[in-house]
């Protein structure tokens, strides 16, 4: 069953959201007045992703609890409104606030819509994980370019004002157009079944390929720029370098959700032929020149186009429908931890050595760690059954 699209256009756009508010205002902060350090620059960045790994796997389980609808509307809401906070005072201290208050916000609405995006399709995961993946992607392709444009035309509070018409816009329509999914009803969870169920590989698997995508993808739009500059691009062609990467990343999920509801392609196969693109793509990086740069970006973004929508497919189809929130919101806290992690770690082996190196580095954790948990043990692991 496929849901019909006036209920899961609102959805898409809360994933445009979440997308364009964290990558507008992160690439656009280091020309405010205010970010007078790179320890503030670090900081402000630091809140908006600190938030989501804390209240992301909380809300996720809220949404089983209560509905994903209410929590959805409820983090919509929320975002808006901490926006419109910094559009009203415009002081360093309020664009702490703002920030943490949507990252807060972004918490709530993203792992629902998540949820709702599988349980409004049962029977078509990998078609709308593709599309709500397309429609994110071009929210972390737009935001830099839009926000750099309503940067220069009124400031951040003009970046501010305009998320803050957007949520609530969202909000508004997904009100009006989202099915209330009401929970269901499910058993009782102890601290160690929900630790079983996360430290399954039918959880597992999915989810560090998912970290790993977002890992390649968050070294390849913050460090294929310095390889281009390095190589003599100027800022305009490591721009559309980037632009390459989002873009095979944004067209590749519909088509690989189509191909994995048609059968064309297992979602086993798909995720491991994503991370064989993915690190060979970080081992193009390593190649000195222009050639290095752009294959880097195109193989990256073709990989981790692959992988997104087929991980979240996979994880909807083996996590009970009572606990999709939970599933989800766990999920996304394992793509914040790889969003931080990659380049945490192409940096520090860039520190001691040379960001050559540190490609390197990343490419050999994408080609073992996410392979080992999604190759099948010799006995038959546990498995995440439907009902619950």
């Amino acid at each position: 069953m496929v849901a019909p699209l006036t209920k899961m256009w609102p959805l898409y756009a809360a994933g445009f959201t979440t997308a364009f508010g964290a990558h507008g205002i992160a690439a656009n902060l280091g020309s405010e007045d205010t970010v007078t350090s790179l320890l503030v620059l670090g900081g402000l960045l630091a809140l908006y992703d600190g938030a989501e790994v804390l209240l992301k796997p909380l809300f996720g389980t809220l949404a089983d609890r209560i509905g994903a609808r209410p929590v959805l509307l409820g983090g919509l809401i929320a975002f808006a409104a901490t926006s419109a906070l910094y559009v009203a005072v415009d002081s360093a201290a309020y664009l702490w606030m703002a920030r943490l208050g949507q990252g807060a916000a972004a918490s709530a609405f993203s792992p629902s819509a998540s949820a709702l995006v599988a349980r409004l399709n049962p029977s078509s995961h990998g078609r709308a994980f593709g599309s709500y993946g397309f429609y994110k992607s071009i929210g972390y392709t737009l935001g830099p370019l839009l926000g750099g444009a309503l940067m220069w035309a009124g400031g951040m509070r003009l970046l501010f004002l305009t998320l803050t018409i957007l949520a609530a816009a969202v909000a508004l329509w997904a009100a009006l157009a989202v099915p209330s999914v009401p929970p269901l009803p499910k058993t009782r969870q102890t601290i160690v079944d929900l630790a079983r169920r996360l430290l399954d590989r039918s959880f597992l698997g999915p989810t560090s390929a998912l970290a790993a995508a977002t890992s390649a993808l968050s070294v390849g739009v913050g460090f294929l720029p310095v390889s281009g500059a390095a190589a003599g691009m100027g800022t305009l062609a490591t721009g559309a370098a980037v632009s390459v990467l989002a873009g095979c990343a944004a067209l590749i999920q519909p088509r690989a959700g189509r191909a994995l509801d048609a059968g064309r392609l297992t979602a086993r196969r798909g995720i491991l032929t994503g991370l064989a693109l993915t690190a060979t793509g970080l081992a193009a990086a390593t190649i000195p020149g222009i050639p290095g740069v752009l294959a880097a970006a195109a193989l990256i973004g073709v990989g981790t186009g692959l992988i997104t929508p087929l991980g979240f497919a996979t994880l909807a189809a083996a996590t009970p429908a009572s606990r999709l929130g939970q599933t989800m919101g766990a999920a996304e806290l394992g793509r914040e931890l790889g969003d931080a992690g990659g380049p945490l770690l192409v940096a520090g082996v860039a520190t001691v050595a040379t960001l050559t190196y540190g490609y390197a580095a990343l490419a050999l954790v994408l080609a073992i760690a996410p392979l080992l948990a999604l190759t099948p043990r010799n006995r038959a692991p546990a498995t995440l059954h439907k009902s619950d």
